[in-house]
This record gives C-alpha cells, structure tokens and sequence, in this order.
C-alpha cells in the first residue's frame, strides 16, 4: 500500500499538478518548495526533479521513513503544522506551499494558518485542496468494509443511528468514531475563505469539482467542475482547490 501511495502521488503530480502550476509559475528551478503532509513524499520528488529546494512537513514518522527509503536525502520534518513552536523549529521560509488533503483533519485552524502565512515568503504563492465538510464523502466512510461506504453523508448523521447499522453490518470497531471525528475537524468553504480575507491573499484561481482530477488515475473519470453557488458548493463540491498568492 505505500509503494501504491507513492506512486500515485508521483504520478498525479506529473500529470495534473506540475501542468497546473506552470500556468502560474514559469519556473521552479532556486525555488523554495515546502509540502505540509507530504506523505510519502511523490510530490516532492517530481517537484525536486525540476530543480526545486524541495522541503516537507508529515505527522506520520513511518510515511516519513517510506519517503526518505524512496528518496534519501529529502529534507522531511516529522511534525504538526498546527503547533506553536512550528516558526521556530523550521528557520526556512518558502516561495510556494502545497497542502494537500490535511486541512481538513487538523482541528487547530487558526495556529495552522497563522503558520502557513508565517512560512511563505512576500510574494509567494500557496495551493490547497480538500474536500468541504459537508460533502458527500468527507467523512470518509469508504474505509467501511460493508455496502455503506458508498453513502453519502454519513458523517453529518446522528452517531446513535450510526452506531446502530454499523452493529447490524458488523463493522469494524471505531469506524463511526472515526467518520465523526473527520466531521468535527473538517473545514467548510465559507469557513476558509474568511481565513483568506483575514490574511489578505490574493486569489489567482479557485475551482469547485464534482470529480475530482485525481479520480482521472483512480477511477477513470473526467474532471468535472461545479460552479460556486453558495450552498451547492458546500454540500455537492468532492473537491475544492485553490491556489492563492501572498502579496
């Protein structure tokens, strides 16, 4: 499974990502790149292979030790990103961030943005993904083993009834637990761009997808986008991405 992992975000990011930032970035060679849950690191790899400064942040110590066996010599800092002390222990500063799928499951909002605006560089740009609190699927409860895990909005029901069919279909033990706890972390978009106002940053693209571009390589599916219409963005969008400049 990390060997999949890996390869997947490698390829992702040759096929989608790398095309969709050179609308923006002419070049990432002397770059400073810093990846905040970076996993086992396939970004930054392709990222690094482009002459960037490549740097990452990952909580998970054993995804940690899969990138740097992929990858000797990555500079990876095993660590939160919501934490106090982050601005000290990482002296770098940065010319582009990249947060993939990880705001959503840090309850600290406020410390990690204050962080993430502490370590870009003026002028430096910042890409974010994840999928909106409200969503179909955001509590991600495909990691059921039965039929449920595909029904939508699970997360928002109420735990007793989630508890009650999970019983009946023999699910694991702490799965409602689980799809509960994604739902008290995760981030809404109306939530997140008060945090972009707050901050100042200048947005220089934003898109709402019903399929998102990854499900091209895991389900054979075409990007589809939804327009930003207010409540339909928050409760049909599977994926939000945006890429922001700090002037």
């Amino acid at each position: 499974m990390p060997e999949k992992h890996y390869y997947e975000q490698l390829n992702y990011t040759n096929e989608y990502l790398i095309p969709y930032f050179k609308q923006y970035i002419d070049s990432f060679a002397g770059m400073k790149v810093l990846e905040i849950g970076c996993a086992e690191a396939g970004f930054l790899a392709a990222i690094k292979e482009l002459g960037a400064e490549v740097y990452g942040i990952e909580i998970s110590r054993e995804r940690v030790n899969i990138a740097k066996e992929k990858n000797p010599g990555l500079k990876i800092l095993v660590g939160d990103v919501s934490s106090k002390d982050l601005l000290n222990d990482i002296k770098d500063r940065f010319d582009f961030i990249v947060m993939r799928e990880v705001i959503e499951h840090i309850p600290e909002k406020t410390e990690t943005f204050r962080n993430l605006y502490g370590l870009l560089n003026e002028g430096g740009y910042l890409f974010m993904s994840f999928p909106p609190k409200y969503s179909p699927f955001a509590g991600h409860q495909q990691i059921a083993r039965s039929f449920i895990k595909i029904i939508p909005y699970l997360h928002i029901l109420p735990e007793g009834l989630l508890h009650w069919v999970a019983r009946i279909l023999k699910e694991k033990p702490g799965y409602v637990e689980e799809i509960k706890m994604n739902y008290s972390t995760g981030m809404a978009i109306g939530r997140y761009e008060k945090f972009i106002k707050e901050y100042k940053y200048s947005i220089v693209q934003k898109d709402h997808f019903l399929f998102r571009p990854i499900y091209k390589g895991r389900f054979g599916l075409p990007k589809i986008k939804l327009p930003g219409i207010p409540l339909i963005r928050e409760f049909c969008t599977f994926g939000y991405e945006i890429f922001l400049k700090k002037d």
